[in-house]
């Protein structure tokens, strides 16, 4: 079997998320600031010679052909006219469905590393724009890079955000995140902003006075965190984060909440191991 391409699927952070108006199509025009951090899931691909596509282990309670991993690959596949196939293994750390990413970044890192391992030469706006298809945020995991980002998430300017370190809880409870974009009571008229301001200011998430009124676990992990620091909501949640001065202070933040909670600690990051494998 050929050596298999090792690479990380990093989780985000919305560092701040502004929803300024609902379009014509039901969705939402955002403003947002993405933040990628150096931890995330740990994905394995082997490319063959059939057009099979396997992914080990499989998701309990997801078929595979709704796997957005299992989707990936099969687009580009199709859009491509290629015949080989893969075999993908995944070692996931990251909670689904808590805002931090994970299965649109697991998708993004299928579409860099078949791109590069099946030789089908699609730059990295060719493959943001089909990643775009799966999901608003794989474009951003695509391109690899900390960013600001506009429309439902597909317009992005590749921003240097200064070094940090985050305290990351997944509280026991799922958003369905279409629910909270349906509901009456979502602030959807915040005023346009700027790079610049969204840079220097603090902004915040217009989704988290919401979540937290409809979800009792996400508001007992805003309390607790706020004994630390100042809690904020990821993209539509579960997972609550807070700034850290540094890995120790992160560290011993998660000592003292556990086991009420889990979580993990991660450094910010700028660029992403997609991005340089784009250049390649």
């Amino acid at each position: 079997m050929n050596e298999p391409l090792k690479l990380l699927s990093p989780a985000k952070l919305n560092l701040i998320l502004h929803i300024n108006h609902r379009l014509d199509n039901g969705y939402h025009h955002l403003q947002t600031l993405f933040q990628l951090l150096n931890y995330g899931d740990e994905m394995s691909f082997y490319s063959t010679e059939s057009e099979c596509i396997t992914l080990t282990p499989e998701f309990p309670g997801l078929p595979l052909e709704q796997n957005l991993i299992y989707k990936a690959a099969r687009l580009l596949q199709q859009h491509t006219g290629c015949h080989f196939g893969c075999n993908i293994q995944i070692t996931k750390k990251l909670p689904q469905g808590g805002g931090v990413g994970g299965g649109s970044s697991n998708a993004a890192t299928t579409l860099v590393a078949l791109n590069h391992l099946w030789r089908t030469q699609l730059k990295a706006d060719e493959l943001a724009k089909l990643g775009l298809q799966l999901g608003a945020d794989v474009p951003v995991f695509v391109h690899g890079h900390s960013a600001w980002a506009e429309g439902v998430g597909e317009k992005l300017i590749p921003v240097d955000l200064p070094h940090k370190w985050f305290l990351v809880i997944k509280p026991n409870t799922h958003v369905a995140t279409a629910q909270i974009f349906r509901h009456p009571d979502l602030t959807r008229n915040t005023p346009l902003i700027t790079i610049h301001t969204a840079l220097t200011q603090d902004g915040q998430n217009d989704c988290e006075n919401l979540v937290r009124s409809l979800y009792p676990e996400i508001e007992k992990a805003f309390k607790r965190l706020a004994q630390y620091g100042t809690p904020k909501l990821t993209g539509t949640g579960a997972c609550v984060y807070t700034e850290c001065s540094s890995k120790a202070e992160a560290e011993q933040i998660l000592a003292d909440i556990s086991p009420e909670f889990e979580g993990f600690v991660a450094e910010a990051m700028n660029k992403s191991p997609l991005s340089e494998l784009l250049t390649r």
